[in-house]
């Protein structure tokens, strides 16, 4: 059964940080690379943040560069996005998705095969 589990969120000042996690089980970890999203209710779900398994290789929205940090623990399966300096304009559901990416193409912009249920980020100004 493929599994993803986010968690790690929760209530937080302006200019505080978080560390969201996303465990993975059920499917080949190093074909895939995992994708961050966060969704406001009435927005779009925006992707922020992605890192491909096969390079490590990374890419972030404008709105978050600088300021979170995607990382990988393939002892764990897991998937971290560190996030500081946060804003009241980051609070929002964030989840994790994975999309297979056997050849290595930049992960941004990928169609996600799997997701998890999100956690929750809320951002108190």
């Amino acid at each position: 059964e493929v599994q993803l589990v986010e968690s790690g969120g929760g209530l937080v000042q302006a200019g505080g940080s978080l560390r969201l996690s996303c465990t993975a089980s059920g499917f080949t970890f190093e074909d895939h690379a995992i994708n961050w999203f966060r969704q406001v209710p009435g927005k779009e779900r925006q992707e922020i943040s992605c890192i491909n398994h096969s390079d490590g290789s990374t890419n972030y929205a404008d709105s978050v560069k600088g300021r979170f940090t995607i990382s990988k623990d393939n002892t764990k399966n897991t998937i971290y996005l560190e996030m500081k300096n946060l804003k009241a304009d980051d609070t929002a559901v964030y989840l994790c998705a994975a999309s297979w990416n056997g050849y290595g193409l930049p992960c941004f912009g990928r169609p996600s095969d799997y997701w998890g249920q999100g956690t929750q980020v809320t951002v108190s100004s």
